[in-house]
């Protein structure tokens, strides 16, 4: 039975935890992730832990925010007057939103206070910052 390898397009069913046992991802109920290892679709520590695996097999492995999405930064944080919202815009908490940096690039951010007519954008990927476990069946190799 082939074992999977960069290169090979594979297809696993999965489980995402936090350290309390909160599940923020799952593919059951839906079909399999499918990706191509080695071409970074696909959080580093993860795509390593299913390097090897045969067809059938299951493994939980617990992968370090650097192998994830990265430590959280504080200074991916920033507080604007919400006179520089657009007027339209009614901002909520845990909304989603796009903003456009100097340079043209558009980074998403969430919004995680409204205060004394300032908002707080959190630039920093939702699970920044933490250790992820995982539940992964290889489902197959192709």
């Amino acid at each position: 039975m082939a074992q999977a390898q960069l290169g090979n397009t594979v297809k696993v069913n999965y489980t995402g935890k936090l350290d309390d046992g909160t599940i923020f991802d799952s593919s059951v109920n839906r079909d399999p992730l499918q990706f191509s290892l080695g071409e970074g679709n696909v959080i580093a520590g993860f795509e390593e832990a299913v390097v090897g695996m045969s067809p059938g097999e299951s493994k939980t492995v617990t992968i370090p925010s650097n192998q994830a999405y990265g430590p959280y930064q504080n200074e991916l944080v920033i507080v604007v007057d919400q006179q520089q919202m657009p007027p339209e815009l009614s901002v909520e908490v845990g909304q989603q939103l796009q903003i456009r940096q100097t340079e043209g690039q558009v980074v998403p951010v969430i919004v995680t206070e409204i205060a004394d007519s300032k908002v707080t954008l959190d630039a920093n990927h939702p699970l920044a910052g933490q250790d992820l476990t995982f539940d992964i069946e290889l489902v197959e190799v192709q």
